[in-house]
């Protein structure tokens, strides 16, 4: 019997539909997590939603070998005091030109800020691009130790990472924070931190390094217009 290869996934320009569908599965996730009937059980199917992908889809972050040894990214345990309801601030605007791995340069628009207690204020963006979307890196105390040295997210709407909330306030929980993609490949390029998104508190939730690190985790770049 000859054994047939797999067929080659779907594209458009460079992107496969298989990444159309890692955003989808994404989408869904963060969908899950708010209709929730509590914060905690909501970050539990988060964690085991993002092991499910990472293991098994074909646009994990994680290379082939990575994979292979793969039992589940680590997680700091849920603290309820990192769960925050809050308004959007006024800030002064600024622009970011960001160069992403899948969309190209793409433009960050400073609309605001957020103020958390025991962390401080944090910048909000929002993409610039069709659609739009809200983006709220954070690198803390812990970047560089028990996390990626570049920052992690906490909110990213475009991509389906969005908590919720209502017209006058947004859910900001830390324990949702998650590592950008660059932290496993440096075949990515991510969107790092801005000075208005770093804090010396070190933040004790969401996910962490591994002992030792990803292999493949690269040097983080600076976000002055780059990433």
């Amino acid at each position: 019997m000859t054994e047939l290869s797999p067929a080659p996934a779907a594209r458009v320009g460079d992107v496969t539909l298989s990444l159309l569908g890692w955003r989808r599965q994404v989408a869904a996730l963060y969908a899950a997590v708010r209709a929730a009937a509590d914060p905690e059980t909501g970050w539990r199917t988060w964690r085991d939603g993002r092991d499910e992908l990472f293991a098994g889809h074909p646009d994990s972050p994680l290379d082939r070998s990575a994979r292979a040894d793969f039992r589940g990214l680590p997680y700091a345990a849920y603290d309820p005091a990192l769960r925050f309801e809050v308004v959007a601030l006024p800030a002064e605007s600024q622009r970011l030109e960001v160069p992403t791995a899948t969309d190209g340069v793409v433009p960050f628009d400073r609309i605001g800020a957020v103020e958390l207690e025991g962390i401080g204020r944090l910048d909000l963006w929002w993409l610039g691009s069709y659609g739009g979307g809200l983006f709220l890196p954070l690198r803390d105390g812990s970047a560089g130790t028990s996390t990626y040295g570049g920052g992690r997210y906490l909110l990213d709407t475009v991509k389906g990472a969005d908590l919720g909330g209502d017209d006058e306030r947004l859910v900001v929980d830390l324990n949702f924070a998650y590592h950008p993609s660059c932290t496993y490949d440096p075949r990515w390029s991510c969107p790092l931190a801005p000075e208005g998104n770093r804090t010396a508190a070190p933040v004790a939730a969401g996910e962490l390094l591994p002992p030792g690190g990803w292999e493949r985790t690269p040097s983080p770049s600076p976000l002055a217009g780059s990433g």
